[in-house]
């Protein structure tokens, strides 16, 4: 029932946000894709591997997160301020080599596979100075990034969704075009903000469950999950939550799991490899 649910989704916010990039039939054959990606698979602090991007690619991650700081006219790559060198920008270690590889891969982010890879870009500034200068960074590469202009979603190869500090909402939801897209919270979700804006919603897992893993999932929070994927889906939304316990063993993959089958679209980790081998065991959707 949940991978129904999900499918509907994707079929309702259409070939933009969790869909279809166009490719060329010849090029989406089977005989010329690329190893299957894991579109479930969230790389939390992506930067933080030893080869920020290039590592969640290889692994076959359908989702990548940077945090990123405004200093100056560049958006600096860290988790906190401390951190912070003036050589890891977001444009050097993702937004040019995801244009390099798109144009590697003949307009897809991983080959023959027409889904656009997920860039969500934590804001750790003032979000609406730091969001006007992602803007202006992600236009630079006008055929990379999907795009809402004037109403509609065009798909491109790779999706911008922004997290971080709220205040990024009040610019894009004056744009009648921009290269990005918001990240909702919970209090966000049967709101009148369409998915074209909010493609996702997010939420800290702790904050909203008492369950880790260990033991029987509780019925009303296992209804209240299903509960929460059904009305994000419903609206072509996708659903992720942060804080789920990463630490490798039987009780998060009983917690994966159970995400999986109440249709969360997104498995969040820092262990590329432990939520690799795991999809590759538990394939979904």
């Amino acid at each position: 029932m949940a991978l129904t649910t999900r499918r509907r989704a994707l079929t309702t916010l259409g070939a933009a946000l969790a869909g279809t990039l166009a490719l060329p039939a010849s090029r989406a054959s089977a005989g010329d894709r690329g190893p299957r990606p894991l579109w479930h698979a969230h790389a939390h602090n992506d930067y933080a591997h030893p080869r920020p991007l290039y590592d969640a690619l290889d692994h076959r991650f359908g989702s990548v997160e940077a945090d990123v700081f405004l200093v100056g006219d560049q958006l600096l790559v860290g988790h906190e301020a401390s951190d912070l060198d003036p050589s890891r920008t977001l444009e050097s270690l993702y937004l040019e080599p995801l244009a390099a590889r798109v144009r590697a891969h003949h307009g897809a982010a991983y080959r023959g596979w027409r889904r656009p890879l997920q860039l969500l870009v934590d804001i750790k500034t003032e979000g609406s100075s730091a969001y006007l200068e992602l803007d202006r960074q992600l236009r630079r590469y006008p055929h990379l990034f999907t795009r809402y202009a004037h109403g509609r979603v065009h798909p491109g190869p790779v999706t911008a969704v922004v997290s971080g500090d709220r205040a990024a909402r009040t610019p894009m939801e004056a744009q009648t075009e921009r290269r990005a897209f918001y990240d909702g919270r919970l209090s966000d979700l049967g709101g009148s903000a369409p998915a074209s804006l909010i493609p996702l919603i997010s939420d800290n897992w702790t904050q909203n469950f008492t369950w880790s893993g260990v033991g029987a999932f509780p019925d009303a929070e296992r209804h209240k999950l299903r509960g929460i994927t059904g009305a994000a889906h419903a609206r072509g939304q996708q659903v992720r939550f942060w804080a789920t316990p990463d630490t490798a063993g039987p009780a998060r993959d009983a917690l994966w799991t159970e995400l999986l089958d109440a249709g969360v679209d997104y498995l969040n980790t820092d262990d590329l490899a432990g939520l690799e081998a795991f999809l590759d065991v538990h394939p979904a959707g």
